[in-house]
């Protein structure tokens, strides 16, 4: 991975010790902490083109989640603890103090979006504002799950399925795999809307059999413990509390739900949102619209 391209010229490369591991993270830019999380099956470099509008006005933490990218990989248990969003949260939280921010702003899309909202869940006092890209909560995928919502999701029952079935059927085309189930996510359903070298950077940490793993711990984590913490919250009636915004793409996985804002509003308390002309993948599909829909939010 030493020849990828640097699409964060100028950015500072860290290696952050946290309870979980080594996070690694890019940093850059002036002014208040705004933490961006990335999803599946990609890293950090998902954020290079929404990048440049952000750092004008906030120091930018660019972080890969816990088994992706060259963040460390932790050793899976039979809870697969490490792996859920309640750890990866407590992670970030370390990863912030550590660089000396103890509230701050965070944009995660996909499951960076779920980390998000569990940290605000789970540590209330440390975000500002948090914006959430093409995701509803776990607890509502889960039980609103329908035929055409199932179809959309096939991965997240595949992925969850217990090591190493997955794993395997993955590991004998990496890319294939990568290729086929990224193109299928944007609207234009090709790779059309990527860079090259972003490309080229998801391609390489995924063709990592122990990273291919962590990928597949992330979803079985999603189906079990995240999804009780989900609903331990939902019956004790606990709300984010921190203003939120969620925004989708018009042909993106929560466009095919009952509402995404609607839903958001039954989670927080402070909600806005709206779609934007994209696939899922909101900062390389669109990113001039979505950096507009986090400037206006986040500098409000």
């Amino acid at each position: 991975m030493a020849d990828l391209a640097d699409l964060y010229p100028g950015y500072e490369s860290r290696w952050i010790d946290t309870a979980g591991g080594k996070i690694f993270a890019r940093t850059g830019g002036t002014g208040p902490p705004l933490l961006l999380l990335h999803g599946y099956a990609q890293t950090n470099v998902i954020w290079h083109r929404v990048a440049p509008a952000l750092a004008k006005h906030f120091t930018l933490v660019i972080a890969d989640l816990p088994g992706y990218g060259w963040s460390a990989v932790p050793r899976d248990d039979a809870d697969h603890a490490p792996y859920t969003k309640r750890a990866m949260a407590a992670a970030m939280v370390e990863v912030m103090e550590a660089l000396g921010f103890v509230r701050f702003h965070l944009a995660g899309h996909d499951r960076g979006g779920r980390v998000g909202y569990r940290l605000a869940l789970d540590h209330p006092g440390r975000l500002e504002k948090l914006a959430v890209l093409d995701i509803v909560p776990t607890y509502a995928m889960w039980h609103d799950i329908d035929r055409r919502l199932a179809f959309r999701i096939w991965h997240w029952t595949f992925l969850a399925l217990p090591n190493p079935f997955p794993e395997t059927v993955i590991g004998k085309d990496p890319i294939a795999f990568f290729d086929w189930k990224t193109a299928s996510g944007t609207k234009a359903k090709n790779l059309s809307a990527f860079d090259p070298r972003a490309l080229a950077h998801y391609r390489a940490f995924f063709q990592d059999p122990l990273r291919i793993h962590a990928t597949c711990e992330d979803y079985r984590a999603g189906r079990t413990a995240d999804l009780a913490h989900d609903e331990a919250d939902r019956a004790a009636g606990k709300k984010i509390a921190c203003p939120l915004l969620a925004i989708w793409g018009a042909s993106g996985i929560p466009s095919e739900t009952e509402g995404p804002l609607a839903t958001w509003r039954e989670w927080a308390t402070d909600v806005r949102g709206f779609a934007i002309d994209s696939g899922h993948y909101l900062p390389e599909e669109n990113p001039d619209a979505t950096a507009t829909a986090l400037l206006e939010f986040f500098l409000a």
